[in-house]
């Protein structure tokens, strides 16, 4: 499917991806939507580099839109009675019990209130258990009551939950993910870590991304690149066409069922999405911002011109998702029954892609006589 195979439906989604190529926020990308299960997109568009244009088939990363992959691993172990969600994080990894992190427990790093931010991201090459060890030598942050203070953690708590699922289940996360939710969803070319010999049969199909803010000559970041691509980083390293990111949400509306079968019971997807953190000032974000475990619930209602990664100005305050560094969004309405996942592979500064995710997804619910 090309993007003028859905312009007539589509015409202020489709100008708006125009208008960001024209713009220099992006070169291209790709956009998946559907309504009741019915794909209404499933687009590739623009170019990944020169010569080489972007298809549907292309592995995007889908950088923070990995986070709610975790939070269906522990859903699913939540599930088989082996964990709840006010279990201690020591309880599983008792070297995670210093520096004033104790109290810490798995619903506090789910909605982002735990505390300890501070490492996780420079990690590439550094041997996933020396990564752990770091972050649980990470002190509490001064003055940080876990659960009544609110900050967006980057990767480090991300691995923690990704450390707690090998604990528990005894397959490294990599691994895990792929057996437990991708199979069963018909996402058979997404990866949070992929092998290298995938890394290199895939070629040009892994997708590239540009730095492209304003005044800055756009230079390719390096996420393309094989030890990002072949390194397990759950917060953020979750990689696939952005059609199959649209399984996930798709299955997540459908009460937790997939194509090959179920990842959650109805009662958890509810957990998991409905708000768990209500009307908290995000540190890390300098914003309120409402959260399910692990998932952005709609906070329009705290801004909608200024809420970071938007579900856009007309979606129901049931929505549901995770965006992605300045790149990408994954979403779902149970009101409208209504799944967009969109990557485009420009990364322009927070505050053009906050204004450009937010008119795009507003663009969908125009499009389709939502608003």
């Amino acid at each position: 499917m090309a993007i003028d195979d859905v312009r007539d439906r589509l015409p202020r989604f489709t100008a708006e991806l125009e208008a960001g190529i024209a713009a220099g926020l992006h070169f291209g990308g790709q956009a998946y939507l559907s309504q009741a299960g019915v794909v209404i997109a499933d687009i590739g568009f623009g170019t990944s580099q020169p010569d080489v244009f972007v298809t549907s088939e292309m592995l995007m990363p889908w950088m923070s839109g990995s986070k709610p992959l975790a939070a269906v691993a522990i859903g699913q172990l939540f599930e088989r009675g082996l964990l709840q969600f006010d279990d201690r994080v020591a309880r599983f990894i008792p070297e995670f019990d210093q520096g004033g992190k104790s109290a810490i427990t798995l619903r506090h790093i789910l909605t982002h209130t735990c505390g300890f931010r501070g490492k996780g991201r420079e990690t590439l090459g550094t041997p996933w258990d020396e990564i752990i060890a770091s972050i649980c030598a990470l002190p509490l942050e001064p003055g940080w009551i876990p659960g009544a203070k609110a900050g967006y953690h980057v990767a480090s708590s991300w691995f923690i939950l990704g450390e707690i699922v090998r604990r528990v289940d005894g397959r490294e996360y990599s691994r895990y993910v792929r057996d437990e939710i991708f199979e069963p969803l018909e996402m058979g070319d997404s990866w949070v870590g992929m092998p290298r010999e995938k890394f290199v049969d895939y070629g040009l199909r892994i997708g590239k991304m540009w730095l492209t803010e304003r005044g800055v000559a756009p230079r390719l970041q390096p996420w393309h690149e094989e030890p990002y691509c072949t390194s397990c980083s759950p917060g953020g390293g979750g990689r696939g066409p952005i059609r199959e990111l649209g399984r996930f949400y798709e299955a997540l509306l459908a009460g937790g069922v997939g194509r090959r079968g179920r990842i959650l019971q109805a009662d958890t997807v509810d957990l998991l999405t409905h708000p768990q953190r209500v009307g908290m000032f995000d540190e890390t974000f300098q914003h309120q911002i409402d959260w399910g475990l692990g998932f952005i619930v709609n906070s329009s209602k705290y801004g909608p011109q200024t809420v970071p990664y938007s579900f856009g100005l007309h979606a129901s305050s049931m929505a549901f998702g995770h965006g992605g560094f300045q790149s990408s969004c994954g979403m779902a309405d149970p009101a409208h029954q209504l799944v967009l996942a969109v990557v485009l592979n420009g990364t322009p500064g927070e505050a053009r892609h906050s204004k450009r995710i937010r008119l795009l997804n507003s663009a969908v619910y125009e499009d389709l006589g939502l608003n």
